[in-house]
């Protein structure tokens, strides 16, 4: 129980132009030195760790920063992938070509960027890394950083890590239709969520409560799911949920916290499935806390969804009321009123953590909003949630 709303992030958060720049390299299979990406992601994780403690975060992580991308990190850590897919464009793209060439203005695709929309698919068999050294290597720079800072005098009310759900991952890289191993999209989720387990596990056996990253539980509806109808998407949402269920079988739901999101770009996102509709499909997985977007223009009026469909016993909910997309930076005034607006809708301030949006840097190389402004935001998030706390617990 607490006195007070405590404040996280959703994930990811910028990295430095030498770690993006390698850990782009590496993910094009471009020659990069190995010692380098070492002490340089190092580095990051150091420096990231000790700005979220110092900007007063309460709930924190290693910022994502020794990945290249939320979801393609996997590439690294499971085999069974080769070649190249290529994902839908965004409804957004299609029915707004102007904004669709704006868009490409911003970002154009190469050697510098990672892939983000023709990453590899699964041809073969899939089997995660057994000796589990990149989840191992992650988890021991966070581990070891939090104990310096604790030195320091600081330590956080609680840690989290991100993974990849296996519903994030089968609509990322896409199954190969040739595959011999998986003969459609169930079988091929399943699979995901049996290999994705190893890494689960070994997060929450380090102490951390475990965030799964699943934006296709409402993004997807806009891309892979685009020409489908509303009832076959939430059929897909079902299965996804059933899989990361299957995934966290053996691990407590209060240590485990769902982040789902309508994709992080900012666009017109007017084809996004209103919350009201994913709520009881999302309250199915077996979790203890569920990270949703409420901060941005498109998605901020559904606070009350939260009224109509009450959360679980017992779980939290926490509310991007941070909106990562632009660099607008927020009064904490406005973000202690779109907390409180959710409190009123949960109906108790203990059951609310303050949250961001989405990830400030989902992908290396696609950043929308510069370094400086990120801090930023995250340090009126920490001046918004003391004021809501101080409405919301009479203090």
């Amino acid at each position: 129980m607490t006195d007070r709303i405590l404040t996280t992030h959703a994930g990811s958060l910028p990295r430095t132009p030498e770690l993006t720049r390698l850990l782009v390299a590496r993910d094009q299979r471009r020659a990069f030195d190995q010692d380098e990406l070492a002490e340089v992601t190092a580095s990051a994780v150091a420096d990231t760790v000790r700005r979220q403690l110092e900007t007063g975060l309460d709930i924190v992580n290693d910022g994502e920063v020794p990945r290249v991308g939320f979801s393609t990190y996997v590439l690294e850590r499971i085999d069974g992938f080769g070649g190249a897919g290529h994902r839908k464009p965004t409804l957004d793209s299609i029915k707004f070509p102007e904004y669709a060439a704006f868009q490409a203005k911003q970002i154009v695709e190469g050697a510098d960027v990672a892939r983000v929309w023709d990453p590899p698919v699964a041809q073969g068999l899939l089997e995660y890394d057994p000796a589990l050294a990149g989840i191992t290597e992650d988890l021991d720079g966070f581990d070891r950083e939090l104990a310096a800072q604790a030195g320091r005098g600081l330590a956080p009310a609680g840690t989290f890590f991100s993974a990849a759900t296996p519903g994030i991952v089968s609509t990322t890289l896409l199954l190969d239709a040739a595959n011999p191993h998986y003969g459609d999209d169930r079988a091929y989720v399943f699979a995901l969520a049996d290999q994705l387990k190893l890494e689960y596990d070994a997060i929450v056996a380090r102490g951390h409560t475990l965030q799964l990253d699943a934006p296709d539980l409402a993004m997807e509806r806009v891309i892979q799911f685009g020409d489908a109808t509303l009832e076959e998407f939430l059929a897909a949402v079902d299965l996804h949920v059933d899989a990361l269920n299957h995934a966290i079988r053996d691990i407590p739901r209060e240590k485990v916290r769902l982040h789902v999101c309508w994709g992080n770009w900012q666009g017109p996102h007017q084809d996004d499935v209103p919350v009201d509709v994913l709520l009881p499909h999302l309250y199915r997985a077996n979790v203890g806390a569920f990270s949703i977007p409420l901060g941005n223009p498109a998605h901020q009026h559904e606070a009350p969804s939260f009224r109509a469909h009450p959360l679980p016993e017992g779980a939290v909910l926490i509310p991007g009321v941070v909106d990562v997309t632009t660099n607008y930076l927020e009064h904490p005034q406005v973000i202690a009123n779109r907390i409180l607006e959710v409190v009123d809708a949960v109906g108790d301030p203990t059951r609310v953590i303050a949250g961001t949006d989405c990830g400030l840097s989902t992908f290396a190389s696609y950043e929308f909003v510069a370094t400086d402004v990120a801090w930023a935001k995250l340090g009126a998030l920490v001046e918004g949630a003391a004021i809501a706390s101080r409405r919301a617990f009479g203090a």
